[in-house]
């Protein structure tokens, strides 16, 4: 948890697989809104030279990183995730989530959402090739910084 000291809403980036095109908007806007970004990950991360940016090295293992997210974020956090399981355990603790794409997961979208990642899964268990994501376009990273200036001008209001 937090310091009360820290209170402001803060950023959380599950960092593993976050595209770089998406930390370099986030390290921009972290600058130009005085906003902590904190990265994630189970390997080390190099960030810029910031005292709004930092990067948190968890142990390697399942799900370390989404733990580690979880047990320090606060109600009104942003926490930018490709992991859907993650996102609803963010909701769950009256959190934001987005993915790197600009998409929101919301209460109204998240069972679908989960309901879709389990019978993907189940596809792969079976052996059924589902290829990979999308690859990640100039629009996605329109949609992500719009989502972001959204946040934070509602975070600044």
């Amino acid at each position: 948890m937090t310091s009360p000291a820290s209170a402001r809403p803060q950023i959380w980036v599950d960092a593993d697989a976050c595209p770089g095109v998406v930390k370099e908007i986030l390290f921009r806007a972290a600058e130009r809104a005085q906003v902590q970004v904190t990265l994630v990950a189970n390997q080390y991360l190099r960030c810029p030279p910031s005292r709004h940016i930092r990067a948190l090295q968890v142990q390697g293992g399942y799900d370390e990183a989404d733990t580690a997210i979880v047990e320090r974020l606060n109600p009104g956090d942003l926490v930018v995730t490709q992991d859907i399981p993650l996102a609803a355990r963010v909701l769950q603790k009256g959190a934001v989530a987005v993915g790197p794409r600009g998409e929101p997961f919301t209460p109204d979208n998240m069972a679908e959402r989960l309901s879709m990642r389990n019978f993907m899964e189940e596809l792969r268990g079976a052996g059924v090739q589902t290829g990979g994501p999308a690859a990640f376009h100039a629009r996605d990273r329109q949609a992500f910084a719009n989502y972001l200036d959204r946040w934070l001008a509602q975070r600044a209001s």
